[in-house]
Formats: C-alpha cells, sequence, structure tokens
C-alpha cells in the first residue's frame, strides 16, 4: 500500500469513527436506540454525521412538546432552512401530495411561484389556523418586514386525536413562536417530541423521525438530502421488506383503522430548479411505500422539498436572481436514490424512538417491541448482527 492510499484509508477510518460517535450522541437524545445502531440498514448510499435534516448546513429544527395533564397529548414542530429572514431571503421549494386528505396551507402558492417564505410548521389538525397566524406574526415581527402585507405560512398537520384532546384546540401562537425561537442546528430529538406527540404508527406509538444521505453527483461537491417526518399512519408495516405481524410482542398495537396522515420534509443543498424539487418530493413517497403494505384514502400524504443553494430575494422583479449551475435532468436518479432510503429509514427511526403512551379518556397507545422485531428480523436473514449492545 502506497503512502497515499494509507492516508485516505486513514481519514475513511477517522469518518465513519466521526459519525457513529455523532449517531451515538443523537440517539442518546431519546434514550433510545436508533434502528440503524440495532443493525437495520436501509440502502446503500452513506448517512451524513447526524443522519438527520440538519445534516443539510443551515437548517434548524425545533419543538415544542405538550404533555400536560391526562388528555394533552400534542405540540409543535418547526423546519427553518436558513436562519435570517426567510421572507426576504426565500428558497426554492416545491410541494407534491400523493393522497390529498388533509390541510397542507400554503401549499397552492408554493406550487405556483416555487418558493418558500415561511419555516415550515408541523402540529395537529385543529390548529393550523392557530400555527398560520403565528407565522404571519413572526414574519411581520423581523427587521426589513415593516411593509410586508402579504405572507404565505405553510404549515403542515396529522390528526393526533387519539391520544389527544383535539377539540381543545391547546396549541397556541405562543407556542408555535417558541418552537421557532427554539429551533438550532445539531441533533434532532425522534418519537414523542413536537408534532409527533400523540401520533400513531401502524396501530403502535408513532412520532418524529429523521435521516439522512450524503452521495457523490457529477459535476458538483458532494450534496446532502436530509428528511424529517411526522409519522402518523399505516395498518401493516413492513420493514427492510419483512412484514411486521400487529400482534407481536405483548403489547400489540392499538385499535382502529388507519386514519391518519404523514408529513415529509424534504432538504437539500443540491442546486435543483423548483421542477426538479418537485420531482424529489414526488419520490419520498416511494420510501414511504416500502414501509406500508396499503396505501389507504384515508391517510393524508404530503411531501415538501427545498434547496439551500441559493436564495431568491423578495420582490425579484426589481432585483435579479443569482442561480447558481443547476442540476440537470439526468444528474437525478442518485438524489431519488437518497430520498427514498432517506424517508424509509426516517419512519423506522419514529417507530423507534416513540414510547409507550397513555392520554386522551385513558386510550393507550404501545411502542413497537423493537426486541421483538429485530429478533425478526435477524431470522428472516434482513439483518446479520446487532451493532449495539442491549437489544437480544
Amino acid at each position: 500500500m502506497t503512502p497515499v492510499m494509507e492516508k485516505r484509508v486513514i481519514i475513511v477510518v477517522l469518518s465513519v469513527c466521526f459519525v457513529m460517535t455523532l449517531s451515538a450522541m443523537h440517539s442518546q437524545e431519546s434514550g433510545l436506540p436508533r434502528a440503524r445502531d440495532l443493525g437495520v440498514l436501509v440502502g446503500r448510499l452513506p448517512t451524513g454525521a447526524l443522519n438527520a435534516i440538519t445534516d443539510v448546513s443551515g437548517v434548524r429544527v425545533g419543538h415544542v412538546t405538550m404533555y400536560e395533564g391526562d388528555d394533552v397529548r400534542t405540540g409543535v414542530t418547526v423546519i427553518l432552512p436558513h436562519g435570517g429572514n426567510l421572507f426576504q431571503r426565500k428558497v426554492p421549494a416545491a410541494v407534491w401530495s400523493w393522497n390529498a386528505f388533509g390541510k397542507l396551507a400554503g401549499s397552492t402558492q408554493v406550487r405556483e411561484l416555487g418558493n418558500l417564505e415561511t419555516p415550515v410548521v408541523l402540529t395537529n389538525t385543529l390548529n393550523v389556523g392557530t400555527a398560520i397566524t403565528a407565522l404571519v406574526r413572526h414574519t411581520l415581527s423581523l427587521p426589513g418586514n415593516e411593509a410586508v402585507r402579504s405572507v404565505n405560512a405553510v404549515v403542515g398537520e396529522t390528526n393526533d386525536g387519539f391520544l389527544n384532546d383535539i377539540r381543545g384546540l391547546h396549541v397556541t401562537e405562543a407556542d408555535v413562536l417558541r418552537a421557532i425561537q427554539a429551533a438550532r442546528p445539531g441533533g434532532v430529538p425522534e418519537g414523542n417530541v413536537g408534532a409527533g406527540t400523540g401520533t400513531r404508527c401502524f396501530g403502535w406509538k408513532g412520532g418524529i423521525g429523521t435521516a439522512s444521505r450524503m452521495l457523490g453527483v457529477a459535476g458538483t461537491t458532494p450534496v446532502t438530502i436530509g428528511v424529517i417526518i411526522q409519522a402518523n399512519f399505516g395498518r401493516r408495516l413492513r420493514i427492510l421488506g419483512v412484514p411486521i405481524p400487529p400482534d407481536l410482542g405483548a403489547s400489540p398495537p392499538g385499535p382502529g383503522k388507519e386514519e391518519g396522515s404523514c408529513m415529509i420534509v424534504v432538504a437539500t443543498d443540491a442546486p435543483l430548479s423548483c421542477r426538479n424539487l418537485r420531482r424529489l418530493a414526488r419520490r419520498a413517497f416511494a420510501g414511504l411505500a416500502r414501509t406500508r403494505e396499503v396505501m389507504t384514502g384515508s391517510s393524508g400524504d404530503y411531501a415538501i422539498a427545498f434547496t439551500t443553494a441559493w436564495r431568491i430575494p423578495h420582490g425579484e422583479q426589481n432585483r435579479p436572481v443569482v442561480v447558481p449551475p443547476l442540476l440537470g435532468n439526468n444528474a437525478m436518479d442518485p438524489l431519488f436514490q437518497a430520498v427514498e432510503e432517506a424517508v424509509e429509514e426516517a419512519v423506522y427511526n419514529a417507530l423507534f424512538a416513540a414510547k409507550p403512551m397513555k392520554g386522551y379518556r385513558g386510550r393507550k397507545l404501545s411502542a413497537l417491541p423493537v426486541a421483538e422485531v429485530v429478533s425478526l428480523l435477524r431470522q428472516r436473514g434482513a439483518i446479520k448482527a446487532l451493532r449495539k449492545p442491549g437489544i437480544q
């Protein structure tokens, strides 16, 4: 082995150790190992250092978790493409509705203009209006926005009414603003947090999940794709292609048919046009489909994708938009693979991080029986060995 090859090997080893260390730190935030820590390896592409949407430079995530008394199990999750004035420095964006049984506020203007001018807020179905008002107030309050008279607030939702007193409208404008103020780069807590506090997924406790992929694209520097999901959907779960029996474990999943939704937010630093962002958002559902046996008409499934690679100044008719060289159509296949893998893994992370919960009117949801799932996957040959001790 030449000195140059030895140096490359050392760099690769150190990089892998760094990623594994950050992943371990990240999993400790929920107190539970993530899917990858237990050998559930999705796809072939490498993850980012955090295996989270915040691996895309500049992206920030904030949660407000509302766990109050016996009946309040809800919250807010906010995704910021960058830490500046988003209204004045919009980012290119696109929306895709796989099944539009839901309320994605602001989606029509994103489709029409191809940009995002507020943070993306995720919350429960009946508090979408509250979140819109909070986003408007936040935007109007920013220095430089004194003359603003129109704001396209983007708010997604899922229905957490099984565990949460959703009719109580417990989320306030102050809660949304707190989530915005709490938004930070770095590790993203998963499971029963923020907008995932009261969700259920495949009959088990659902929640927030995130993942990322890094890849090389010809003619560009390496790019990152990160996703975050609000998992509140599904009847029959598959993991790595293996059907997971609904009666697996000592505590079977909760009753009732699928009556939820899934919100997916995709971030990338790849220089993409709004049209190719729309194509990227659409491919997110290929990853979602790998986790479920049935996709029904009662699940509202949406994806919104944005890129941090360039900015669109407000009032661009008076100021030229500086657009970097954009990736062409033929360069999209690796990005499609990346988003499919990341979404699939984010679903598993949401389930692995979620904990059992009792809520509204005494209703209960069990957590996914992770030990039994790992054992089943090993029996079926889907995973070969554990990557972290503690689950047998």
